[in-house]
């Protein structure tokens, strides 16, 4: 979603410069004191930044909370390149495996989606994003969004106003499409369903499943967080769809029922 917006914002900036008003960038000294004084794990990602003034491209002040995570969002996925491994919340790394690169293109299983829906469009459509034809970067979306959702549930108190924000929905959406294909790797592709059973692949799938089921419950107590996070949480609760991870994981994935309106429990 959020390089969606993006992409709009450079575009009305090409169209029409004149008329285009720079996003405001004032807060964000105050921002990052809030950062790090609220979200530690958010911080630790800008201090582990090269260049500061790439987080801070991110940042802007009209939604502080929203800025604040989309830069530990965007930072992830500079920081993932930089260090060939997926940073993890904890302060760990999980290392990029190059067998994963060679599991079947994610965009195969758009068709079991709404394909109108934003994050199939930007992250299962053909020519749309790289995690569309390479597992290794569907699972990096997955990794920044559960970063993205931990800063942005720790940044509450930031966030002005009684509306209705979409924090959730990036996580519950990357956790679906990660169940879906595995299950389309059980169902329909022998060699990366074998390739998932390897020690290494199967570590870093269930490492990353395990943090992003962490943070995705963490902020099911939050109302008016998410606008289409039931429609994926639903498909990560139906269990046919997470059998196959099961077996990945080695446990049943965990049901984030209160995001549903009922109760979540963690493993």
């Amino acid at each position: 979603m959020r390089k969606v917006l993006l992409a709009a914002a450079t575009m009305l900036l090409v169209l029409a410069p004149a008329a285009y008003a720079a996003p405001r960038t004032d807060c964000q000294p105050q921002a990052l004191r809030d950062l790090q004084r609220l979200s530690p794990h958010g911080y630790v990602i800008y201090e582990a930044m090269k260049d500061k003034k790439q987080f801070l491209t991110f940042l802007t002040c009209d939604d502080v909370q929203l800025g604040l995570a989309t830069a530990v969002h965007e930072s992830v996925h500079i920081l993932t390149e930089e260090k060939d491994g997926y940073p993890l919340i904890d302060g760990g790394i999980a290392r990029r495996s190059q067998e994963v690169a060679r599991y079947f293109a994610p965009k195969e299983i758009a068709k079991r989606f709404d394909r109108s829906d934003m994050f199939v469009q930007t992250y299962l459509r053909p020519g749309a994003a790289s995690s569309a034809d390479n597992f290794t970067f569907l699972l990096d979306e997955l990794n920044a969004y559960s970063h993205d959702l931990n800063s942005a549930v720790k940044l509450v108190p930031l966030h002005k106003g009684d509306g209705q924000v979409s924090h959730r929905d990036g996580l519950a959406a990357l956790m679906s499409f990660v169940m879906g294909y595995v299950d389309a790797a059980r169902q329909q592709n022998s060699a990366t369903w074998q390739g998932l059973q390897r020690p290494e692949p199967r570590k870093l799938v269930q490492t990353l499943w395990a943090q992003a089921e962490t943070v995705l419950a963490s902020s099911c107590g939050i109302p008016r967080f998410g606008s289409r996070d039931r429609q994926y949480v639903g498909f990560i609760c139906a269990r046919q769809n997470g059998d196959a991870l099961a077996d990945v994981l080695g446990r049943a994935p965990v049901c984030p029922s209160a995001c549903l309106g009922g109760t979540a429990s963690l493993p």
